[in-house]
C-alpha cells in the first residue's frame, strides 16, 4: 500500500469504505449511509486511486475484501468512531456567556435570549460582572450588556436604545414626597454612586452643579442599601420605576435628565461563534420596540406630575 496524500482522503470516502466492508453489499451499505450506489462505487475507487491498492474483489454475485481492504477495516473499525468522536461538538449545548453589571433592561433581553436559544439550540449564561466593562474586556464573558459610555478598545459596540435616570431617595428623605424632580435639583444634595459600574459621568452635569459625592460604591447593591441607610441620593435607570427594588427606598421620577446609552459589546478579536447571531437577535429585537421601550414604559408608570 503506497504512501497516499491525506488531503486528498475525507470522511466521506472512509465510511464508504467501512460499510462495504462490514455488509459486503454495496445495496446494505448505500441504504446504511442514506446514499446510492453509483456514489458509493465512485468513493470507493477515489480511495482505492488513492491509496493504490484493490480494497475489494468485486463480481456480479459478490463482494469481498481483499487483505489490503481488511487490514484498512481493522483499523479504520478502531479508528474512524475515535477521530469523529474527537471532532464532535458533543452532547452538552454550546453556551454563551452574557454578562452585566446590574439590573437588565426591561423585555427585550429576555425576549432576545428566548429567541436566541430557540434559533441556535445554544443556552445563554447570564454572569453579572461588577467591572466597567462586565467581564467582556476581560474574557469573562463573550458579550456585554453596558450602561453609558462602553470602554473602545478592543470592543466591537453595537448600540441599542436609551434608558433615563430617575432619582432613587430614602423613605425619609425630603425628597421622597415629590412626584416630579428637577435634574439639576440634585445637585444640592449629597451623592451615593458606584464608582465601579454606574453609568453617570461628570459630563451629566453643567458647569457648577455637580453634587457633593458623600460615598463610593463598588456594585448595584451596596448603592442601594447605602441609599436605603441614608447617606445620600442615587440615580438608576427609570426601569427601576417597575421593579421592587427594596421597601426603605422610593424611585422618583426625574425633569430634564440625561439618558443613558445602552450598548451590546463583544470583541473585535477572537469573538464567540455565535457572538455575531446574538448581536443580531438583539439588533431585532430592540428594533420592534423602538429602542426606547424603558422610557415608553415609563410614562405608563407616571401616574402624576408634569411629563417629558
Amino acid at each position: 500500500m503506497r504512501t497516499s496524500d491525506a488531503r486528498d482522503v475525507s470522511f466521506r470516502h472512509l465510511r464508504a469504505f467501512l460499510a462495504v466492508a462490514e455488509t459486503l453489499s454495496f445495496t446494505h451499505a448505500a441504504t446504511q449511509l442514506d446514499s446510492n450506489q453509483p456514489a458509493l462505487t465512485r468513493s470507493i475507487q477515489r480511495l482505492e486511486e488513492q491509496l493504490g491498492v484493490h480494497l475489494f474483489y468485486r463480481t456480479t454475485r459478490q463482494v469481498s475484501l481483499s487483505p489490503e481492504g481488511v487490514k484498512l477495516r481493522e483499523q479504520l473499525r478502531v479508528l474512524l468512531p475515535r477521530f469523529e468522536e474527537a471532532l464532535s461538538p458533543g452532547t452538552e449545548r454550546p453556551a454563551l456567556r452574557l454578562g452585566f453589571s446590574w439590573l437588565l433592561p426591561d423585555g427585550w433581553v429576555q425576549d432576545a435570549i428566548v429567541a436566541f436559544e430557540r434559533e441556535t439550540e445554544a443556552r445563554v449564561e447570564l454572569r453579572r460582572r461588577d467591572d466597567p466593562g462586565a467581564g467582556v474586556d476581560l474574557g469573562a464573558v463573550d458579550v456585554a450588556i453596558l450602561r453609558g459610555r462602553p470602554p473602545l478598545d478592543g470592543l466591537r459596540i453595537t448600540p441599542l436604545g436609551r434608558e433615563e435616570y430617575v432619582a432613587v431617595v430614602a423613605q425619609h428623605h425630603p425628597l421622597a414626597a415629590r412626584a416630579v424632580v428637577e435634574w439639576s435639583e440634585l445637585a444640592g444634595y449629597p451623592f451615593v454612586v458606584n464608582s465601579v459600574s454606574g453609568p453617570m459621568t461628570d459630563d451629566d452635569w453643567p458647569g457648577g452643579l455637580r453634587p457633593r459625592v458623600a460615598l463610593c460604591c463598588d456594585n448595584f447593591d451596596e448603592c442601594l442599601e447605602s441609599v436605603a441607610a441614608g447617606r445620600g441620593v442615587a440615580v438608576l435607570p427609570d426601569l427601576v420605576l417597575r421593579r421592587n427594588l427594596h421597601p426603605s427606598v422610593r424611585c422618583v421620577p426625574l425633569e430634564r435628565a440625561p439618558i443613558i446609552p445602552i450598548s451590546l459589546v463583544c470583541p473585535v478579536q477572537g469573538a464567540h461563534p455565535l457572538a455575531e447571531h446574538f448581536t443580531r437577535v438583539v439588533k431585532r429585537m430592540t428594533s420592534a420596540r423602538g429602542g426606547r421601550a424603558s422610557a415608553i414604559a415609563r410614562q405608563e408608570v407616571l401616574t402624576a406630575g408634569p411629563r417629558r
